[in-house]
């Protein structure tokens, strides 16, 4: 499957399937990707768009230079069943050069510290990294704030997307931020990955003991039912890097060097 094809097959669902209960911005392009897959060899993956690529801090549609992705409205449409080949093309283009517009920083900086010790990045020319989620549609409300049934619903929304991006691109690692996503993705390809916990990583509090901070390894050659030409490794952390309260820079860097150390590693013995 091409890429428009899989657009065309993510925003039909949102005009056949009940995504507006399900807290779907239903004028909001679904967006499965964040940067150039074409040449990306490591992917951060979280759980879906946050609602800021398409409103600003009050909650109105971003609009202009600030604008991020495609809506209804900026594309003329008044629903998407009426989007043409081209149309679906502009979304495509928005979503592989967003690190090229103006991209959502405050939460992709931090991503990008921790993996650019193995040499790959979301920015600039030659930017060998990007970013997958597991559900392509922003929602109104928080992913941890929906039930547990709803989120079945968006992952099933989009079928085998994600394995279909991977199994067309050069992805050979994924790196999951926090435990959220941890756990959804183990739920969604039906692996274990192997914990380990992590003295370096722990969150220090001012009464008690502090968090302690866990590192997840695997490998799998299946994403859902789309099996792949290869074994991706699977890297991940328990703590949320943006939200996780009092993670601090000794824990983000230690993190990011057992993200380059593992990747060059056993990408290394692979070859």
């Amino acid at each position: 499957m091409n890429r428009i094809e899989l657009f065309r097959q993510l925003i039909s669902a949102l005009e056949t399937s009940n995504a507006s209960q399900l807290s779907v911005i239903p004028w909001a392009c679904p967006v499965p990707y964040f940067g150039n897959l074409d040449t990306a060899k490591i992917a951060t993956v979280g759980l879906n768009p946050s609602n800021r690529e398409f409103v600003n801090e009050v909650g109105e549609e971003l609009t202009g230079h600030s604008r991020r992705f495609p809506t209804l409205a900026s594309l003329g449409l008044k629903g998407w069943k009426d989007a043409t080949d081209e149309q679906l093309e502009a979304i495509d283009n928005s979503c592989s050069k967003y690190f090229f517009g103006n991209p959502y920083d405050g939460w992709f900086k931090a991503l990008d510290k921790l993996i650019i010790g193995s040499n790959c990045s979301f920015y600039g020319m030659f930017a060998e990294a990007c970013h997958l989620d597991l559900c392509s549609y922003a929602t109104t409300t928080k992913w941890g704030e929906l039930s547990t049934a709803y989120k079945q619903e968006l992952l099933n929304l989009g079928g085998d997307f994600l394995g279909q991006l991977i199994a067309n691109s050069e992805i050979k690692t994924l790196v999951l931020n926090g435990q959220a996503v941890i756990r959804t993705f183990e739920l969604l390809c039906q692996i274990k990955l192997t914990a380990q916990p992590m003295d370096e990583w722990t969150l220090p509090r001012s009464q008690g003991p502090g968090v302690v901070g866990i590192s997840y390894f695997g490998k799998l050659n299946q994403i859902g039912t789309m099996k792949l030409n290869r074994e991706i490794l699977i890297l991940g952390y328990s703590h949320n890097i943006q939200s996780s309260f009092g993670v601090t820079s000794k824990v983000r860097d230690s993190i990011g060097s057992w993200i380059s150390s593992t990747t060059k590693r056993e990408l290394a013995f692979a070859e």
